[in-house]
């Protein structure tokens, strides 16, 4: 499978015929200046290409029929040029009209990798993302990028689901939404559940791997995800999009906007909700979630105000399937099992998080603009659980006395609560010049997190929605960061990029250890530098270096204050080559990540008796990304990805429970590899439109072996999966509705039994290592079809 990837990626070829090579250069109209980045399309064939430093576009057609070129750029009016191809070349000049409104999304410029960045990046549009929405959450919707692995409680897609990038788990990727942070605080990882549909909202989408740019909010250690919805749409619209699929699963969505009122006003708004029977037995999911954006634009001031919400409540999955259930039943779930067999049927998940960001975006000159805003997340919820058999004292209670007799235990549902605040600001000022562009931003945040748990229904002798326990935390984050990119000559740009940012985290005390109290403040300098250049107009090299600091997680200060983990560092190089044409796209790229101090499982039990992650000095990922696209005459085109790489840990020891002693044992391992960490990732998309409007497409997927701890032991391992899906998108030709499309996804079309995600536990009994381990399968073959009417 490797080795095909690998070969479609290298060795794709456009068909021969004859052609025509349609070029010219895209100016200001007012100005006369040339524009680099604008979008030239053909309309007829989805053939696109970038504008580059000198405003020129080159595209090449086949020499028949009559075409329309659409071009357009942020900030000026979309134009369209009709054009006859001939044998030959044909140059077409197009001029752009500016539309006197402050447009651009300072917010996201100011922290995205540009085009001449040196990083390794993919950017998905609206477009892209509309491709595969219907319903499965924004991490599936990200399966095909380099490097990406995805997984999913339920098995659908919907409800809890999530990614790894180059091995890199959820927790280190720093994810914002128009530049404002979404990573939860104490965690660091990101809850897309608690957006249901935010997808349907996004304008486009970054994917930074690496260090990658400065940004705002958690540390960004291994990739950075930048999500984008304040897009302007000067014409009024409204949108439908119903679809339905495998295990009852159900996705309604409404969206519409005013377009531009009285010059200056716009208002767009997004209704969603979704909702699953899951694969996995009981992994119910009901979403609902909504979307507002209000905007007052002018020709240098913009004002926007951002309002969004999502309300989740998913049957818990989170305990995985056994392995002597895998094969015989795949889909069995311990979640909420009580003793006689029976399953409580409340054992869920409950979260409502509410969104408000307020931008005020202002030209100072026609190079100079600043950006600063406000954020207020309120997040709140719990999950349930049925509990028998719990002792009194676990709760802090006394044992009651009941028909004179002692009681030491008692049936109960509980729920453990999270009810937290997250508010701050983020500013930018950026310059933009010929030669000299740079941004100076950062950000202020506080979290305030209450942890409590309260009883609300008890066998024996409790009094309902008694707390057992009420911590509370406090966590401040500040960064400031500036950016620049120096163009020496027209070839060749230098960048560098220098951040500081403080943490002060105040944890007073956890659920199983109420009276350990932790106090830590971290300060971080994350400088990063880089070159990109020029070779000629199709291609470009680039180099970079970047460090970056992550503090601990919550659950990490739970091992005691003799073992207070210490911060982690990364220090990144990336080095790559883009090769670019109308009709192929070629990125490939190297890179080496050098951990210190990396946190992660050893087995080892700390000072309170819990298995806490451990820093382990020296680690390392290195590999090589590529991702390519060819069209494959005026039919097919192929898109190919693929990721090499080896990621390993020196001198490693891990301790292993001796349940034979009643101590740890302990093995060494001089190189191992690091958990969920696959050697390779590799994708396809192969689409066909044999005929106007209709695209077909078979996308592949490929991970080799993870394994499920850091010993690299095949018995504690998820097996290499590859897996196949069919997508068929029709836009219905008619006159009745601007739109109306049909799509229907069928996945996993060989009925692959895979498991993307699994947990173990290693221990020593009557002499042999014994593993214990517990998978998160995905579905078979499984399908989703919808309908979108817009207007």
């Amino acid at each position: 499978m490797r080795q095909i990837l690998l070969l479609l990626l290298l060795c794709s070829i456009n068909a021969v015929h004859a052609q025509t090579v349609l070029t010219g250069v895209v100016t200001d109209k007012t100005g006369g200046k040339p524009l680099e980045g604008v979008s030239v399309s053909i309309q007829s064939n989805n053939t696109g290409v970038h504008t580059n430093t000198e405003g020129r576009y080159r595209i090449t057609v086949p020499s028949r029929g009559s075409y329309t070129i659409q071009a357009s750029y942020l900030g000026y009016k979309t134009t369209t040029v009709s054009v006859t191809a001939t044998p030959g070349t044909v140059q077409t000049d197009i001029l752009l009209e500016e539309t006197g409104l402050f447009v651009k999304p300072v917010e996201i410029s100011s922290l995205r990798a540009g085009q001449h960045s040196p990083f390794t990046q993919s950017t998905l549009t609206a477009e892209d993302i509309k491709k595969d929405n219907l319903g499965q959450d924004l991490p599936l919707l990200l399966n095909q990028q380099p490097g990406v692995v995805t997984n999913s409680d339920a098995g659908t897609g919907i409800g809890y689901t999530n990614m790894r990038v180059r091995g890199t788990d959820i927790t280190r990727i720093n994810v914002t939404a128009n530049g404002i942070p979404i990573n939860d605080a104490e965690s660091q990882g990101t809850f897309f559940v608690n957006m249901p549909d935010f997808a349907s909202s996004v304008s486009s989408i970054q994917l930074q791997r690496g260090v990658g740019t400065s940004t705002n909010g958690a540390g960004a250690f291994g990739a950075t995800l930048n999500l984008s919805t304040n897009e302007f749409r000067d014409k009024p619209y409204a949108e439908i999009s119903n679809s339905y699929g495998s295990f009852n699963s159900w996705k309604h969505t409404v969206k519409a906007g005013t377009g531009l009122i009285n010059n200056h006003f716009t208002f767009d708004a997004r209704l969603s909700k979704i909702s699953s029977d899951g694969y996995i037995d009981r992994a119910s999911s009901d979403l609902k979630s909504f979307y507002t954006s209000a905007a007052y634009i002018s020709k240098n001031t913009a004002i926007r105000l951002n309002v969004f919400s999502g309300k989740e409540k998913t049957y818990q999955a989170w305990n995985g399937v056994p392995q002597d259930s895998l094969k015989t039943n795949r889909t069995y779930n311990s979640a909420g099992k009580r003793s006689d067999g029976t399953y409580y049927d409340n054992e869920t998940d409950n979260y409502q998080q509410d969104h408000y960001q307020l931008f005020l975006n202002q030209a100072l000159s026609s190079h100079l603009n600043f950006n600063i805003a406000g954020h207020y997340t309120r997040g709140r919820g719990y999950y349930e659980q049925y509990r028998e058999k719990e002792a009194f004292a676990d709760y802090g209670l006394p044992d009651p006395v009941i028909n004179d007799a002692p009681v030491t235990t008692t049936d109960l549902i509980r729920q453990l609560w999270l009810d937290n605040y997250f508010y701050g600001g983020i500013f930018s000022v950026n310059y933009n010049s010929s030669k000299f562009n740079w941004s100076l931003g950062g950000g202020w945040n506080r979290y305030e997190g209450n942890h409590y748990g309260k009883i609300i229904w008890a066998q024996y002798a409790i009094g309902k929605d008694h707390k057992w326990y009420d911590l509370d935390a406090l966590k401040r984050d500040m960064n400031i960061y500036w950016k620049g990119e120096y163009k020496v000559t027209g070839a060749l740009r230098l960048f560098a990029d220098l951040q500081y940012r403080t943490v002060k985290y105040d944890i007073d005390g956890f659920r199983q250890n109420p009276t350990l109290i932790q106090h830590n403040t971290y300060n971080f300098f994350n400088p990063k530098a880089g070159v990109s250049y020029t070779l000629d107009e199709r291609q470009d090299i680039y180099a970079s270096f970047a460090v970056g600091n992550k503090e601990p997680n919550r659950d990490d200060f739970e091992a005691g204050l003799t073992h207070t983990p210490k911060h982690e560092t990364l220090r990144d190089i990336e080095a790559g080559y883009s090769f670019k044409t109308n009709n192929i796209v070629l990125q490939a790229n190297v890179y080496y990540m050098d951990y210190k101090n990396q946190l992660v499982q050893t087995g080892m039990l700390n000072d309170v008796g819990a298995y806490t992650r451990t820093n382990i000095p020296k680690s390392y990922r290195a590999g090589v990304e590529l991702q390519g696209s060819a069209r494959l005459g005026s039919i097919f085109t192929l898109a190919v990805n693929a990721a090499l790489s080896q990621n390993k840990i020196k001198d490693y020891t891990t301790y292993v429970d001796n349940w034979d002693s009643g101590s740890q044992d302990t093995v060494f391992y001089k190189s191992s590899t690091i958990a969920f960490s696959p050697s390779f990732v590799g994708g396809y998309t192969l689409s066909a439109r044999p005929v106007k409007r209709l695209e077909l497409s078979l996308i592949g997927k490929y991970v080799s072996r993870q394994y499920l701890d850091n010993t690299e032991a095949k018995e504690r391992s998820l097996e290499g999966y590859y897996t196949n899906d069919l997508r068929f998108i029709y836009s219905v030709p008619q006159k009745l509705f601007k739109e109306l499309g049909l799509q229907f996804m069928l996945n996993n079309i060989f009925n692959k039994k895979y498991s993307p995600n699994g947990w173990t536990y290693a221990s020593v009994q009557g002499g042999k290592t014994v593993s214990d381990n517990g998978y998160y399968p995905m579905a078979g073959t499984n399908f989703f079809a919808g309908i979108t009417v817009g207007f």
